[in-house]
């Protein structure tokens, strides 16, 4: 049984990085790394001091933003212009508003996919 080496499939397990090694600079586009910020603390207290600027209701419908987190009342900070990974029109406060999750997900998308946000 100890003589298989060598024989058969050659082994599927790659080596991989270690966990302390520097991830290697990417040419990846903005709006993918753009979605990192949103996993920052720095994005969660801007989220929070949109969410009470807006008195937490919705400015496209005037609901009141109480749901949880799949509720179509939920709390969506969205941006206005989209920032298609520009990192200073991501993180500007005048380009921010509190919108319903289920206007955000169903009447913003429609806009920006026929180009009218």
């Amino acid at each position: 049984m100890g003589r298989l080496k060598g024989r058969g499939l050659p082994s599927r397990l790659s080596r991989k990085p270690g966990r302390l090694a520097r991830p290697e600079k990417t040419s990846e586009p903005n709006h993918r790394r753009s979605k990192n910020w949103l996993n920052t603390t720095r994005w969660q207290n801007l989220r929070l001091r949109i969410l009470e600027r807006d008195e937490w209701t919705c400015r496209q419908t005037g609901v009141l933003l109480v749901g949880g987190r799949d509720a179509p009342n939920s709390a969506v900070v969205d941006h206005i212009v989209p920032h298609r990974g520009d990192e200073t029109l991501f993180w500007n406060e005048d380009n921010l508003q509190s919108v319903a999750k289920a206007w955000h997900d169903a009447e913003k998308q429609r806009r920006e996919r026929n180009g009218l946000a």
